[in-house]
């Protein structure tokens, strides 16, 4: 098997920015960039104090509020390094993760007077799902042969632990659970993001990390099967998808053994399976964590609207439970139930991105299948998974929420911050409630998920906050383009550029779980909210969708509806209006604001109901809805209003017709604008629309909402592609989809590639200040033959020069340090002999940059020195240029 050791951060699309255009001059002498960065002759490069854990989020580079780009990263997790860099200013690069700063000591919160209390424990429901089932249970492993992905040079492992009830009867309901992105090998020194991993390091055992939960499915009846995903893990920052797909094949692997293995196979299944009762593989169940949250969704989705030649899918999922999972697609399962948990101190996937799990939902497909949110107080990412959690893990782990940080709600020891112990607790208690509604149909547990406010005491002290979509609701005002507002409300944009449009301040770092952008794309049309801005007590807020809407049948108006964080009683009188003009006072709701500091993403929606009336309006042409704020002034958002009845309906998946992302690669040409045609593939048959984002020449998106029709098998999307003779990198210009109504979309992301097809300009260097006395700056400048279309590296290292050399303590300490990593002035010698290097970077459209080398003075007397570089582009076989420089002896004394 060929080894690949891809040490790499997770590379979301969301990387491929091009630089902005700078002007074709001179750019002053070698910036000093802040401590932590060099630039080397490999790029731009930042050395971390001590390793950097993997996760589900990126890190990234920016300089300011631009992203440059996501960069890979050394065998020992610490040094960074992005290629081709383009930057202005040095004192504004950054390192990013999900939005926290990586390089810098992030600032407290402005105050932790004001935090807000937990809130008080819900009453219990009518059943506790966390409680142990009548059966014991048997615990074991196998390991199969691997299997092979497209896009992946090493197989993906087939390792599981299975946890399966002893003694019960006929077939049983089959629980997947699939960990995320975390470190796959480790040794007594460092931990590794590699596969297979290299002796002596161990595999990292995070499959085992769920053990608590089979344990309890399993008393409760379910076959269980927690399996590996190392290989993917290790592979991901390959492929543009992030994994997803991969993740997505490597499940309905898993399931089509276990097909096998219900039937004519079960013979020939590995022993720890045929110990266990038959699998039913019409009730399949999966648990996702962080990517592999993500993962499952989209097997979810593969498995209702197969991908194209796939294989025939032998299994029904019944339902989802996502925990802090990534959705960087934004194309969640529509038909699939699903409960996502949102852990409120995560600090991986810190913008709590899978509450468009939930979100991403709405008016897709028919609304039948129930979507949670589960919003857990003062838990984070990682203890979910005991291989996880330090003191429980095999391998090196840690808190994923920062311990350099001193947080009032997140910080271990504070009222909110759960425990391992209790975060594991709530994490199973509600894995078995989305099983047992999902999957065994009892709808005794439904109040748990949908928003009706109850807990399980199995999760006590863990304070779980629901709400819900889909199910029996009908939807009332749910904003899009027709959505209107008067009064003290406005239909606001949740990802805009623009402060007068967006919902919240578009630089806000935490704006709003609702809010998380696709792609980092902004703006994108058609996500909309109401946000309530009041300045006295009364003044009311109306709402109105863009025709009459049908709450017939419904019981309650259920509202959606985020208030600050730290914010007390916050009272809204509630009311509807018919489309003759009858109102109908339906009641007051009053909520508190998420205790959070600004660090977390804490604007969430919860769930509040009025009872809707029998009679005085007509429910089937409900045409307003009015709320009146309580309090001198205030602000909240609307995320959307259904009618809510009692029940659940048979969700009946729909096989929607499918969208995949292609890939396409074209000429550039040396000259003229072409229009080119980039695949995307519809398989299955029905009408439906997508959103599709096609990144230009310019780093921008534009958006193209495209029909399907019934038949189609083929959406062709015009790209436009310009010739010229200047040199570049090549081009990688993102495609993104996204389902709108009736469809779904597998494969979300792909890329047009437009290769170079000109050659690369030549490096001459002539010297600006090519002798100095000791103290002075030695200074060249380099220049290229001709203008480039993309950021140019010219890089050297010291070559001995005949004669004496310039050593190390002959330069300024501070120039040596940033320049070359991990070494020291001292003890002196030869530059030749170290890891320096001078870079010249060519902003895009620039062909002069100065380079320099700061001498020192000192008391010594020394004979004439020298220094000599050789400087090239980082193409191999480029022709460079030689600089030389002399340094005399300084006055004595």
């Amino acid at each position: 098997m060929r080894s690949i050791r891809l040490l790499l951060p997770a590379l979301t699309v969301a990387a491929l920015v091009l630089p902005v255009a700078a002007p074709a001059q001179a750019r002053p002498a070698d910036p000093s960039p802040p401590a932590g960065w060099a630039i080397t002759g490999a790029g731009l490069t930042w050395t971390a104090p001590a390793p950097v854990p993997p996760g589900g989020a990126a890190v990234e580079f920016w300089e300011g509020d631009r992203l440059l780009g996501v960069p890979g990263t050394s065998a020992d997790l610490r040094t960074y390094t992005l290629p081709g860099a383009g930057f202005d200013d040095v004192d504004e690069l950054q390192v990013r993760v999900s939005g926290r700063r990586l390089d810098a000591e992030e600032p407290a919160p402005a105050s932790t007077a004001s935090i807000g209390e937990p809130p008080a424990l819900s009453p219990a429901g009518e059943v506790d799902p966390g409680k142990p089932g009548p059966f014991a249970t048997r615990t074991g492993e196998y390991e199969l042969d691997p299997i092979t992905a497209p896009g992946y040079a090493v197989p993906l492992e087939m390792r599981a632990v299975v946890v399966a009830p002893t003694g019960a009867p006929g077939r049983r309901p089959l629980a997947l659970f699939l960990h995320g992105r975390h470190v796959t090998c480790y040794n007594e020194t460092q931990v590794l993001l590699e596969w297979p991993c290299p002796a002596p390091a161990k595999p990292v055992p995070s499959h085992r990390g769920y053990l608590q939960a089979q344990r309890l499915l399993a008393s409760q009846g379910y076959v269980t099967v927690s399996v590996s995903a190392n290989s993917v893990n290790a592979q991901d920052t390959l492929d543009v998808e992030s994994g997803a797909g991969a993740r997505s094949a490597l499940v309905r692997a898993h399931l089509a053994r276990w097909a096998d293995w219900a039937g004519a196979g079960r013979a020939a299944a590995p022993e720890v399976v045929r110990a266990a009762p038959v699998a039913d593989l019409g009730a399949v169940f999966l648990v996702g964590h962080s990517r592999g949250g993500e993962g499952v969704n989209r097997a979810a989705v593969d498995s209702v609207s197969p991908p194209p030649q796939g294989d025939p899918v032998r299994w029904t999922v019944k339902g989802t439970l996502l925990i802090g999972p990534t959705i960087f697609g934004h194309n969640p399962a529509p038909d699939v139930p699903s409960a996502t948990i949102l852990p409120g101190c995560d600090g991986d996937v810190s913008d709590l991105q899978g509450q468009l799990s939930v979100d991403g939902t709405r008016g897709v497909s028919r609304g039948a299948a129930l979507h949670s949110a589960l919003y857990v107080v003062g838990a984070n990412h990682n203890f979910f998974n005991t291989e996880w959690t330090p003191g429980q893990a095999e391998a090196p782990a840690n808190d994923d929420f920062p311990v350099t940080w001193t947080d009032a709600v997140c910080s271990p020891g504070t009222p909110t911050r759960l425990t391992a112990e209790q975060q594991q607790n709530a994490g199973a208690t509600y894995i078995a409630a989305a099983a047992r509604l999902f999957v065994a149909g009892d709808r005794r547990v439904l109040p748990l998920l949908d928003g009706s406010g109850v807990r399980a005491p199995s999760a006590d002290p863990a304070r779980v906050l629901a709400h819900a979509v889909g199910g029996a609701r009908s939807p009332f005002v749910v904003p899009d383009e027709t959505t209107s507002a008067s009064g003290s409300a406005r239909v606001c944009a949740q990802v805009s550029a623009d402060a007068a449009a967006a919902c919240v301040d578009p630089a806000a770092a935490r704006p709003s779980p609702h809010f998380v952008r696709f792609n980092r794309v902004v703006p994108e049309s058609g996500r909309f909210a109401v946000a309530l801005r009041w300045t006295a007590d009364g003044q009311s807020s109306t709402v109105r969708p863009g025709a009459p809407v049908s709450l017939a049948g419904s019981r309650h108006l259920a509202l959606r509806l985020a208030v600050p964080p730290n914010t007390t009683a916050n009272r809204f009188d509630v009311a509807v209006t018919d489309a003759a003009g009858r109102r109908a006072q339906l009641g007051t709701v009053a909520l508190d604001g998420l205790p959070a500091t600004e660090r977390l993403s804490a604007r969430w929606a919860q769930e509040v109901r009025v009872p809707l009336p029998a009679r005085g309006i007509d429910l089937r042409r409900v045409a307003e809805l009015e709320l009146v704020p309580h309090g001198d002034s205030g602000e909240a958002w609307l995320i959307d209003a259904h009618g809510w009845a009692p029940g659940l309906p048979d969700p009946r998946p729909v096989a929607l017709p499918r969208v995949d992302v292609g890939a396409l690669t074209v000429e550039e040409g040396d000259s003229g604008t072409r229009t080119v045609h980039f695949p995307v593939s519809v398989t299955g048959d029905g009408a439906g629309s997508v959103r599709v984002l096609v990144q230009g020449e310019d780093g921008a998106y534009t958006e193209q909402l495209v029909a399907i029709e019934p038949g189609q098998h083929e959406v062709a999307i015009p790209v436009q592609v310009t010739g010229n003779t200047r040199w570049s990198f090549g081009a990688k210009r993102v495609v993104l989809a996204k389902a709108v109504k009736g469809a779904v979309v597998g494969r979300y992301t792909d890329r047009l590639t437009v290769p170079n097809d000109d050659p690369e300009p030549t490096v001459t260097a002539t010297p600006v200040v090519g002798e100095v006395t000791e103290g002075g700056t030695l200074t060249w400048r380099v220049t290229l033959s001709s203008v480039a279309d993309s950021n140019v590296t010219v890089a050297g290292r010291p070559i001995a020069p005949d004669g004496v050399e310039l050593s190390t303590t002959d330069v300024d300490e501070v120039w040596f340090r940033q320049r070359v990593s991990r070494e020291e002035p001292l003890p002196s010698r030869p530059l030749s002999s170290t890891g320096l290097g001078v870079t010249a970077y060519f902003q895009r459209g620039q062909v002069s940059v100065d380079v320099s080398v700061l001498t020192v003075a000192d008391a010594e007397v020394e004979p004439t020195e020298r220094i000599r570089f050789d400087l090239a582009t980082r193409t191999p076989g480029s022709i460079g240029t030689t600089v030389f420089g002399t340094v005399t002896d300084g006055p004595v004394g």
